[in-house]
């Protein structure tokens, strides 16, 4: 069979399933033989220039063509091709054979400026209310559309002595299909189809010695009717239009299992990667693949179990009527076998294999926006490549190059670049540590392109970026948040334009809320500023003034507030307070004198009765916490708050403040005085008022570490040692007693020598080890 002949009745219509390694493989067999003098391909024409860079040798699929609009990138589209893409085995075909490869479907100009008139238009492709394959796999009997594609092609090969007799009988199918349904529920596919049926014509003038056109098998029906040239050119004229650019983009396994582009969502990219590139026995292949990574989660499987696994699987096909084993047949034997019946091993090989993390890679060469060019030079610099697969970095910022990368990652996100995310850092809170989680997703080229708008390099962009964000931000916090990201992105030319709005801002802003809510980032920024060699004095400066705008109006805020308004303002306290903390370390003008004003500010919370017990509590707890105020004096004024003429209800507001958080279970451990003067209050309370005051004392101790729950029951059930302020030593319950108890201390001695490496030596005289215990318990 040669072009000239398939041509004499029409073009060579090879209908596909889009990443369909069975159709890719038909196309490939038919190519082989038909040799046509030119291969047209459902996609937007103006991929054309972008085709001899498929034949590059940095070129590795899953990739994707990315069509943006220019004045609004945005808006965009993406035709995803894989390895197993009949598309791409036909583009692949045509470069290596020096075969004209072009794209007929409608221009992607048409594409991006179509209105959304409740149709998904053609940019969505075959995504149709009806779906093909799912009518006629019910029509052959099978409730699994996928199930019914791979018994019926991907485990029937090739045609035997014909390679076209797969396509015609699944154009019969398709042509009865559009008899019954017409466009399937998709007007803008009959725009398409005009489209393409006028590119073929023009091939076909062009190309005497015959075409092939690779499309979906919805439109082939289409593409072999009989219109006039009058008619398509009315369907395709008038059309909206917006000058567009496109290019190359890395695509991935994951990002295939979704619908975009073509439409052609696939559940198992990982499988069908597979089966298409295995060269024989796919079923053993596979099976021993999902060993090796189970083995390399430490999970026991031998070649016993591939070999079960293996006889499993095919007697599962035999049962249920398919020609081989699909993956639903390898995946129930990998379950019984090599997962004893669990479903959480196999949920990893489902994320790691059959749907898969590979990213694919596209020439330097291929069209970019300056930004793009930028960000990769930068990332071959840093040797940070991007991944499909989730991954943790580490970065030391006292390392250059991990500053380097910690400063991109912030620029990048502060551009709206989601490539990494932060996370906790391991091991510590320092701020010379900061931990990442990255993840590469194609659409974030999309964002690359729509920020290349803010400058044609990362620092340039984000500089721009920041600045128009600081301009336009609507409250002070967000101002102070923009200023924290500057310094941790390090964009010194944009600090200038931040602090001048974050002053005006502060200046303007009299809720006292807002400003409290601003300090704690904002001194946040100058120990990221110490860490990364920033002059923070600006920041400092307004930060200092900030901090005496909130002492100022503090109290006045903090009084006749209900309970949800006391407890926000309880958390704008810890705030302020954490933030005047770092504060007095930092080179602020007045940093002395901050600290002695804060203490005196938590003094007048705390005694004023206008003031809700949940604030006037903590600033007790504050005072205590910094040596501010003597234990006595707060089991006074806890004494005070507890006697019974104070309300109950702020009562227990006040113990709240005071005992909850962090640390709070341990102060009543460790002073017995103050648990007593709880543990009598609440055994006074009325019982009428006893069911108002529960549910906030326990929300209070349920707080607390089980331990320390734990200590204080026991303490509580034997009875405080303290009552009337004098302490007691009680016996009953070890641990608790005035002097280290040597009796538990023998039971800790033999651990002590196994971890000193002391074991077998002489310990000395029973006294001298337990005066040594008592001196490191002290």
């Amino acid at each position: 069979m040669n072009g000239r002949k398939a041509d004499t009745a029409g073009p060579l219509l090879l209908g596909v399933r889009h990443h369909g390694p069975g159709s890719a493989r038909a196309v490939r067999a038919v190519l082989e033989e038909a040799r046509p003098a030119a291969v047209l391909i459902e996609g937007p024409p103006e991929a054309d220039a972008l085709v001899p860079l498929a034949a590059e040798k940095d070129m590795r699929p899953p990739v994707a063509l990315l069509a943006h609009a220019v004045d609004e990138p945005g808006r965009s589209a993406f035709w995803p091709l894989a390895e197993f893409s009949p598309e791409w085995v036909a583009l692949r075909w045509a470069l290596e054979h020096e075969v004209p490869a072009r794209f007929i479907d409608l221009p992607a100009a048409h594409t991006l400026a179509w209105e959304d008139d409740g149709d998904p238009g053609p940019g969505a492709g075959d995504d149709m209310r009806v779906d093909p394959l799912g009518v006629l796999a019910e029509a052959a009997g099978y409730d699994d559309a996928e199930r019914w594609w791979e018994d019926v092609v991907e485990h029937r090969g090739v045609g035997e002595g014909d390679a076209v007799a797969p396509f015609t009988a699944l154009e019969e199918a398709m042509t009865a299909l559009r008899e019954e349904y017409g466009s399937g529920g998709h007007r803008r596919d009959l725009v398409r189809e005009a489209h393409m049926r006028l590119q073929v014509r023009a091939a076909r003038r062009e190309f005497e010695d015959g075409v092939a056109v690779v499309c979906g098998a919805w439109h082939v029906p289409a593409l072999r009717h009989k219109a006039t040239v009058a008619a398509d050119r009315a369907l395709v004229k008038g059309l909206p239009k917006v000058k567009t650019d496109m290019t190359w983009v890395p695509w991935t396994h994951r990002r295939l299992s979704r619908t975009s582009g073509y439409g052609a969502g696939i559940d198992s990219p990982g499988w069908y990667g597979h089966l298409f590139g295995a060269p024989d026995r796919p079923v053993e292949r596979w099976l021993t693949k999902v060993a090796r990574l189970l083995r390399a989660e430490d999970r026991t499987v031998s070649s016993a179990h591939v070999i079960e696994a293996v006889r499993l699987a095919e007697t599962l096909a035999a049962l249920r009527g398919r020609p081989l084993p699909g993956l639903s047949e390898t995946t129930d034997a990998v379950r019984a076998v090599m997962c004893e019946g669990s479903d959480v091993p196999l949920a990893l090989v489902h994320d790691r294999l059959v749907v898969g993390d590979v990213l694919g890679e596209v020439p330097a060469t291929a069209p970019a926006v300056p930004l793009q060019r930028d960000l990769a030079r930068i990332q071959r610099r840093l040797r940070l490549k991007p991944e499909a697969g989730e991954r943790e970095l580490e970065l030391d910022l006292r390392k250059e190059t991990d500053a380097e990368r910690g400063r991109l990652l912030h620029r990048l996100r502060l551009l709206g670049i989601g490539w990494g995310e932060p996370a906790a850092v391991h091991g510590g809170t320092g701020t010379f540590r900061e931990t990442w989680r990255l993840r590469w997703e194609p659409e974030l080229s999309v964002r690359v392109a729509e920020a290349g708008v803010w400058g044609t390099t990362v620092l340039a962009a984000a500089t721009a970026r920041a600045e128009a964000d600081a301009v336009g931000a609507r409250g002070l916090a967000e101002v102070t948040g923009l200023a924290e990201r500057c310094l941790l992105a390090s964009l010194p030319e944009a600090l200038p334009t931040v602090m001048r709005v974050l002053a005006d801002r502060a200046a303007l802003d009299t809720d006292v809320g807002h400003l409290a809510q601003a300090l704690p980032a904002l001194v946040r920024s100058l120990r990221y500023g110490d860490v990364r060699g920033t002059d923070t004095a600006a920041l400092a400066e307004v930060a200092a003034g900030l901090a005496e705008r909130v002492f100022v109006g503090l109290p006045p805020a903090c009084a006749a507030l209900d309970a949800d308004a006391a407890d926000e303002m309880r958390r704008h306290v810890d705030a302020v307070h954490g933030a005047v903390g770092l504060l007095g370390d930092a080179p602020a003008p007045g940093h002395g004198k901050l600290r002695a004003r804060w203490q005196s500010v938590l003094r007048t919370l705390s005694a004023r009765d206008t003031v809700p017990g949940v604030i006037r509590g903590r600033s007790v707890r504050l005072l205590l916490d910094d040596g501010e105020l003597a234990q006595d004096e707060a089991a006074r004024l806890m004494g005070l708050v507890l006697s019974p003429g104070t309300p109950p209800a702020d009562a227990a507001a006040w113990i709240e403040g005071f005992v909850g958080g962090s640390g709070g279970g341990l102060l009543l451990v460790h002073d017995e005085r103050l648990l007593g003067l709880v543990d009598a209050w609440l055994t006074g309370v009325p019982a009428e008022a006893f069911t108002d005051v529960l549910p906030l004392l326990r929300r209070t101790f349920s707080a607390y570490e089980p331990g320390v729950r734990r200590t204080l029951g026991e303490l509580v059930r034997r009875g405080p040692g303290a009552r009337g302020g004098t302490a007691a030593a009680v016996s009953g319950v070890p641990g608790f007693a005035p002097d280290p108890d040597t009796a538990r201390a023998d039971a800790v001695l033999p651990v002590l020598r196994l971890l000193l490496g002391l074991d077998g030596e002489d310990d000395g005289e029973d006294g001298e080890a337990h005066d040594g215990l008592a001196g490191v318990t002290g």
